[in-house]
């Protein structure tokens, strides 16, 4: 989950964002520069293998330190065509500059985004897409993967987070009901890993919370 997606000047989060998103990503350390370059390969051939051909590949950035408490770090970003797809970020201890770690990342959905180049909103939410706005199918989506996970509303804790992004829902956002969105996106996260929750209780506690308000 992510609450810094790029947004429009009317607060509606931009294609290729999402508040929550699966995560595909390397992170390990190395012991020298030439493990980055050949991480970055790596990636490369894995992108080559998804029909991501490298000619259309470019990375690109600005080699400037940037510095967090302890860690240092430079971050190139890289994309195929004029898509972005996600960054490869070098990191190292300020104190020990011999200690280095590699951060590449992007998201399942965005690749999938770029590989097929659908309308963004239709590949997120299907048949759905222009059933609710996209911020309220964004939060509805979110809401079922913490809720599916245990994390039910609370004021304090992990529950707070729930509290969060059902806060943005209302009874206009949601006046064709919630359980069609909760069932799709039930199915979507239950394909990466098994939810402990059914979605016929995970929308049972979502209206609760939009009624009671």
């Amino acid at each position: 989950m992510r609450f810094t997606g790029q947004r429009t000047e009317s607060g509606e989060l931009r294609d290729g964002f999402l508040t929550s998103f699966v995560n595909v990503s390397c992170v390990q350390p190395i012991d020298g520069i030439d493990e980055y370059g050949a991480i970055l390969d790596g990636w490369l051939s894995i992108l080559s293998q998804l029909g991501f051909h490298a000619r259309h590949i470019s990375i690109y950035g600005r080699v400037m330190v940037w510095q967090r408490r302890q860690v240092q770090g430079i971050t190139l970003r890289f994309r195929h065509l004029d898509l972005t797809l996600g960054d490869i970020v070098l990191l190292w201890n300020a104190d020990n500059p011999q200690r280095m770690a590699v951060d590449l990342g992007t998201s399942l959905e965005r690749l999938a985004w770029a590989r097929t180049l659908q309308s963004w909103n239709e590949l997120i939410f299907g048949p759905l897409a222009g059933a609710a706005p996209p911020s309220a199918l964004d939060a509805l989506r979110t809401a079922t993967l913490l809720i599916g996970n245990g994390i039910t509303p609370a004021a304090r804790g992990a529950g707070g987070i729930t509290h969060r992004v059902l806060a943005t829902l209302t009874p206009e956002s949601t006046r064709l009901g919630v359980s069609a969105a909760v069932r799709s996106s039930h199915n979507y996260w239950t394909t990466i890993a098994a939810l402990a929750v059914p979605w016929p209780a995970i929308a049972a506690t979502i209206e609760h919370e939009i009624t009671r308000r």
